[in-house]
């Protein structure tokens, strides 16, 4: 069965159900190498060789003028940004307050330092102090009710110990 011809204009061998070898030289028998007939209308092979800079201007010689100096392709967002070494601090010392509750207000007051600092410098780091923020005042919140809940056991084992002595 055979199909239509493929759009474009162009042909595939495959579509013809013919499979021809190519010529073989005589005095070798080694296939002779063909070369393709060029079609004016087919895209143009971005991967074929020849000098990309032909037709530009030859070493030494000035660009014409009118035309602006040729500018560099930028990539992404340019050089990384330097991160605030405060809001690093504040993010370490607020973590540390799980283990260590001492450290999360620090941290949280820090946090709030680096982030007035980055809003004036511009630096990177916004997201670090707000973190530290966070975690450094929840921890500092879980840190007074554990207080509250100790004072409260002591004061009523105290108010306990009064009433258990007057028997």
């Amino acid at each position: 069965m055979t199909y239509p011809p493929p759009s474009g204009g162009w042909s595939d061998p495959a579509w013809s159900g013919q499979q021809s070898s190519p010529p073989a030289d005589p005095a070798s028998g080694q296939p002779i190498p063909t070369q393709p007939t060029a079609d004016p209308y087919a895209p143009a092979d971005p991967y074929a060789g020849g000098d990309p800079y032909a037709g530009m201007n030859q070493a030494g010689q000035p660009a014409p003028a009118g035309y602006p100096p040729p500018a560099y392709p930028t990539y992404g967002y340019g050089a990384p940004q330097k991160t605030n070494g405060m809001a690093i601090a504040a993010l370490v010392l607020s973590l540390v307050g799980f283990t260590s509750c001492i450290t999360a207000p620090v941290g949280a007051i820090l946090g709030h330092v680096a982030a007035k600092q980055i809003q004036q410098t511009g630096e990177g780091g916004e997201g670090m102090a707000k973190a530290a923020i966070i975690i450094g005042w929840i921890l500092t919140g879980l840190l007074v009710l554990g207080i509250l809940f100790y004072v409260g056991i002591i004061i009523f084992a105290i108010s306990q110990a009064d009433t258990s002595s007057s028997y």
